[in-house]
């Protein structure tokens, strides 16, 4: 059997594979009524899962998924102290979808501004940052593609700054590797503030991120779970028109992304 024909026969095999897994993890986004995909590294295994391939290449806003390397970024740069430093309030009254929001609505640190995704709190960190800070950091990280043409403080969340999801699973194996441009000391501070939850699958560290563009809602969910013995790192990006009444947009994030996960440990045992 000649090479070429070696090479089609192992194309067509992982192509078939491909779409077969698309196709199975498909109806956890049919089941939210949502668009949108799930990008899974497998660490033990060295293996990645798509639900949607071509989707996990596109790059769109990061929202507040960007903390993480933020984080990294302020801590390092002493933008803040330390993730006990408290920046205070302006008194400004901060709200979502017309609710005032309290969470955000104080005198506010690191490791409770991540939490509550305070977006005050970040804006100035990055105003104290600078953009030729970000991007020397974006080139030594490979994050995301370095379009700062947006004039406000916070291109994370507006303007044409992009990350697609294989690049965000990417960043997160480096973190968990402690192989990014940062002292360990502030890699293991942001470790530390992304647990979110410990359960029977494991430790979950992770950030959620929304935001919106051409009136398209676009949602996050990426992190990595540590179980007893493998690592699995994953991004979920689910869209939806933002006059869409769907009301489990938010929840869909992790129902989807669990749902996935425990798929591939239960078969992966």
């Amino acid at each position: 059997m000649n090479q070429k024909l070696v090479f089609l026969l192992l194309l067509s095999t992982f192509i078939t594979l491909n779409v077969s897994a698309q196709e199975k993890f498909q109806r956890y986004f049919d089941a939210c009524n949502l668009s949108g995909s799930t990008t899974i590294f497998d660490y033990k295994n060295q293996k990645w899962f798509y639900t949607d391939s071509t989707d996990a290449l596109v790059e769109t806003l990061p929202a507040s998924t960007f903390k993480i390397l933020n984080s990294l970024i302020a801590l390092d740069t002493k933008a803040v102290a330390d993730e006990n430093e408290i920046l205070k309030w302006d008194g400004k009254d901060r709200k979502l979808s017309g609710v005032s929001m309290s969470a955000w609505n104080k005198d506010t640190d690191l490791k409770t501004a991540y939490k509550n995704s305070t977006i005050w709190f970040y804006v100035e960190l990055a105003k104290k940052i600078g953009r030729r800070k970000y991007k020397k950091v974006f080139k030594k990280t490979q994050y995301g593609n370095q379009n700062f043409k947006e004039k406000g403080t916070d291109f994370w969340n507006y303007g044409n700054f992009g990350v697609s999801p294989k690049i965000q699973v990417e960043f997160l194996i480096k973190l968990y590797q402690s192989r990014l441009p940062f002292s360990q000391e502030s890699i293991d501070v942001v470790k530390d503030i992304m647990i979110s939850e410990k359960n029977d699958m494991g430790t979950f560290r992770d950030k959620t991120g929304w935001t919106q563009k051409d009136n398209i809602d676009i949602g996050w969910w990426i992190g990595y779970l540590t179980t007893a013995d493998n690592v699995y790192f994953f991004a979920t990006r689910i869209t939806r028109p933002t006059d869409s009444l769907n009301q489990d947009f938010s929840s869909c994030r992790k129902t989807i992304t669990k749902g996935i996960l425990k798929e591939i440990i239960e078969n992966c045992d």
